[in-house]
């Protein structure tokens, strides 16, 4: 199960911290993530961290967003800095195994096995 929290409301410039508790997972190799998705508009996936450490985040969002895991709690965290209005949807985790070698790239995440329910994220001018 996934849970997400953290979403909420702010002005252009401003951060948020999104959460993802993640329980009953017990993959030796994993990739775990978020994605985002606004009305009408295409799942993006956004940030991924694997099993190894290595993290990818798209590039509309390098600079800004970094991606953590607390491996004493099992959850892990996007950090948005610097939002834009562009940045508004709604954001969700997700986790799965993935056992490729490399960093798993964004582009797998919202394809992987375990999705959480999605928290909002709203940025206005």
């Amino acid at each position: 199960q996934l849970v997400e929290s953290g979403g909420g409301s702010v002005q252009s410039g401003g951060s948020l911290k999104l959460s993802c508790e993640a329980s009953g997972y017990t993959y030796s190799r994993f990739c775990m993530g978020w994605y985002r998705q606004s009305p009408g508009q295409e799942r993006e996936g956004v940030a991924a961290l694997d099993s190894d450490g290595k993290h990818s985040l798209t590039d509309s969002v390098k600079g800004r967003f970094q991606v953590s895991k607390d491996n004493a709690k099992d959850i892990f965290y996007l950090q948005m800095n610097s939002l834009k209005p562009e940045d508004t949807a709604m954001y969700y985790c997700a986790v799965g195994l993935y056992v490729a070698p490399g960093a798993c790239p964004v582009a797998v995440v919202d394809n992987l096995n375990a999705r959480g329910q999605g928290t909002l994220v709203t940025v206005s001018d």
